[in-house]
């Protein structure tokens, strides 16, 4: 058993209407640099969405969000930052941005299994 790692994460935003500055959780974002992990979860809820913005095309969001995913997961077809090294790819997905998808600050926290601590902290933070 390798013990507990530190892990770093941050909820993912819906900012339908970025001058009004009101979001939902969406998802969560999870590295952990002694495994090289990182991995994000997302559900886009659509009741929510059309209650902060009634004219909101949910299809664009998700869109929105899973080309965020893609770049998570490294994948060579979602451009030049999804090449870049697992650290710069979180910190690139975590910087701060004034756009229809945010995320929150970063934590940090401790677990031994990456994957286990990204489904809890998405089922407490988005769920």
């Amino acid at each position: 058993m390798q013990g507990k790692q530190l892990f770093e994460y941050a909820v993912i935003r819906i900012v339908p209407r970025v001058e009004r500055e009101e979001f939902f959780n969406v998802g969560v974002v999870l590295y952990c640099r002694q495994q090289r992990f990182l991995k994000m979860i997302f559900s886009l809820n659509e009741t929510k969405l059309h209650a902060l913005c009634e004219l909101a095309d949910a299809e664009d969001f998700r869109n929105y969000l899973v080309a965020f995913e893609r770049i998570c997961n490294g994948d060579k077809t979602a451009g030049p930052i999804a090449q870049l090294d697992v650290a710069s790819r979180f910190r690139w997905l975590t910087a701060t941005r004034s756009t229809v998808v945010q995320a929150s600050k970063v934590h940090p926290g401790f677990c031994e299994n990456p994957e286990d601590a990204l489904t809890k902290l998405f089922e407490k933070l988005v769920l």
